[in-house]
């Protein structure tokens, strides 16, 4: 067999089963495998930066790696953008990158370019491979090193005739890492911490969900401590019987005002607060002043181990703390707004659902509201960088298909990825969207006032979408996704609960 297929079924044999692709020449074999190696399901994205939001969302919902295939240097560049939140995730990647044959690299041909260059920002492990016969040993190390605890960026190089070169077989699947265990003497200083004044834990990964959710409860209950998550925290389970934790705000100042009080902030896979932007005289550190900050666990170490431990130590009891009741609007009611809509989405909102959220200045409402509505996972935009929304659910409903993925975004930010709404007609995949469309960029509409500069028409000009106006109905059903346009709290009621029940892809357009 030619190195390809023994690189396709090394992936298989260690549990990748998922590619999504956007290849070119120099990937035709790897492609051409996939009929060869059962076990790979092909997912086509027609963009590079969908192609990598998706293997995000796939990640954090399967908490295993898909892989990406990508065509040389500006493929990889594309996709850049959701790999920097796939980063910030701690989401498993494997990028298999394509790159010319070896020996045509002394030409510089106009695709050549800096692959290790490219990848190296985001990748956490880059090596490209320069033997036929050891291909399928790299593929391997790629999906292991993708597996470090919490989860990272994997990027391996495949020159054209390696992969259409003859190889021997497959390689084993390597050992997948454990979490660095946690000592004694953090789950004591930790105890500490929590007896020692007004405590809080920030916590971030995997222990907000099922256990370590569970071990925090516990935690909150033996101390009073407040639970606290980042605001963009990569997966949070939330809604009815699940503990409560509250998100830091997004804004600065808020944060300030939120942390005010805490004396003794313990950081369980979080790192300390910041500003996500610096701006004239506000704080970018949001700690207050005389906080002690205490690391229970490192992003790398297990986290919901360290909670259990603490929670034990602590005495705390079986139980755990405050959940979250189940309470929703018992119609469609309230304003026609972000806060009326949100109260008809956690009303429609099955059991075990899973919300990607990039709604932007419209996610307030349906945060609110969700709180307390049927338990479903969240999935938020990690490292900030927009056009995550859309295929993040994309790949959370590949890995999930089972379960309802609802996808709230802003129209100007779905715009950067609009062309998963394809990919979730071709792969049918059950999807409703939520597009909030105020026709701006209102965010960078609040930054500019807070940052302080002066802008004229031209300036303003630029951060508005309204001329012309983008026409959501028709781009979905350009690309095969059922489509409504509503203005009005009813009308998006009828037209969100009607797509709840319906398997596949749909959209809504809240035109506020």
């Amino acid at each position: 067999m030619i190195a390809a297929q023994t690189l396709l079924q090394t992936l298989v044999d260690a549990g990748v089963e998922v590619c999504f692709a956007n290849p070119g020449t120099s990937e035709m074999h790897l492609v051409a495998a996939v009929d060869r190696v059962p076990g790979m399901r092909p997912v086509l994205g027609l963009f590079e930066g969908a192609v990598t939001g998706m293997s995000d969302g796939y990640a954090r919902m399967a908490g295993k790696p898909a892989a990406n295939l990508l065509h040389l240097g500006p493929g990889l560049a594309n996709g850049l953008a959701n790999l920097h939140n796939a980063r910030r995730a701690g989401s498993p990647v494997v990028n298999i990158v394509g790159d010319h044959a070896t020996y045509h690299h002394q030409y510089d041909a106009p695709l050549a370019s800096d692959i290790v260059g490219l990848a190296r920002p985001m990748s956490a492990w880059v090596h490209s491979s320069r033997s036929a016969g050891q291909l399928a040993a790299d593929g391997a190390r790629a999906v292991q090193a993708a597996q470090q605890h919490p989860g990272q960026v994997a990027t391996l190089i495949v020159p054209a005739d390696v992969a259409w070169l003859e190889a021997d077989h497959p390689a084993p699947p390597l050992p997948v890492p454990e979490p660095a265990p946690v000592g004694d003497d953090a789950v004591t200083a930790a105890a500490t911490a929590l007896r020692s004044g007004h405590a809080a834990l920030l916590l971030r990964g995997s222990v907000l969900q099922g256990e370590g959710l569970v071990a925090a409860g516990r935690i909150a209950a033996a101390t009073g401590c407040r639970l606290l998550c980042d605001t963009f925290a990569p997966r949070l389970e939330r809604g009815a019987g699940r503990v409560v934790v509250e998100r830091l705000p997004y804004f600065a100042e808020q944060l300030v005002d939120t942390l005010a009080a805490v004396e003794q902030l313990v950081l369980v896979g979080a790192t300390p607060p910041v500003a996500f932007f610096a701006y004239p005289g506000k704080p970018s550190w949001c700690s207050p002043d005389g906080c002690r900050i205490t690391h229970l666990a490192h992003p790398h170490e297990d986290g919901t181990g360290a909670l259990r431990a603490l929670a034990d130590l602590l005495g705390a009891p079986a139980t755990g703390s405050t959940v979250a009741d189940h309470r929703v609007a018992d119609g469609a009611s309230g304003r026609w707004d972000q806060f009326g809509i949100g109260q008809s989405i956690a009303r429609h909102l099955p059991e075990g659902a899973i919300v990607a959220d990039e709604a932007a200045t419209s996610s307030l409402g349906p945060a609110l509201a969700l709180s307390t509505a049927a338990p479903h996972d969240v999935l938020s935009l990690t490292g900030g960088s927009i056009g995550q929304g859309l295929p993040v659910a994309a790949g959370a409903a590949v890995a999930c298909p089972d379960r309802k993925v609802v996808c709230l975004h802003g129209d100007g930010g779905a715009m950067y990825t609009l062309q998963t709404l394809w990919t979730m007609a071709r792969e049918q995949l059950d999807v409703t969207t939520v597009i909030f469309a105020n026709r701006s960029y209102a965010i960078l509409n609040i930054e500019l006032m807070r940052v302080g500069a002066e802008a004229g028409a031209g300036a303003l000009s630029m951060l508005d979408l309204g001329n012309p106006a983008l026409d959501w109905v028709s781009l979905a059903h350009g690309m095969g996704v059922e489509a409504v346009r509503v203005d009005s709290l009813d009308a998006f009621d009828d037209a969100f609960a009607a797509a709840i029940v319906c398997r596949g892809p749909r959209l809504v357009e809240a035109v506020l």
